[in-house]
């Protein structure tokens, strides 16, 4: 399940896109028209300047602005660098996991082929795309 912050992450992107003429955004805007609190926005931006989705300035004139074009973020690393591992089972998202019953497991193809269908969907929509 996706959480509120991976949504708000990529609301954020978008509203970015759609509202910048290459200069920043003030997150007090962003937080008004996407109606999420202030706050919460402060937390994830946070993040996702950390992961290099966005660059931030402060003072006046400050604000966020996309490090890159819209068509050059997955929609998957987003949500990856807000929600972690997009893995369905603990055997495929952490590699470290020794499950004693990896070569004998019977559902693990399964899971292996739904994994990669969500991140094939994921990575293969661009920001871009939802604008």
């Amino acid at each position: 399940m996706i959480s509120t912050k991976g949504r708000y992450a990529l609301r954020v992107m978008i509203d970015i896109a759609q509202n910048s003429d290459g200069g920043y955004i003030p997150l007090k805007d962003i937080a008004e028209r996407q109606e999420i609190s202030k706050k919460y926005l402060e937390i994830i931006v946070k993040d996702m300047v950390a992961g290099g989705l966005l660059k931030g300035a402060s003072g006046k004139g400050g604000g966020y602005k996309l490090c890159r074009k819209p068509d050059k973020y997955s929609v998957g690393e987003i949500l990856e660098l807000m929600e972690g591992s997009m893995s369905s089972v603990v055997c495929l998202a952490d590699k470290k996991f020794k499950c004693p019953r990896k070569k004998s497991c019977e559902t693990l193809p399964m899971w292996q082929e739904y994994d990669e269908m969500v991140h094939d969907f994921f990575y293969g929509k661009k920001l871009s795309d939802l604008i």
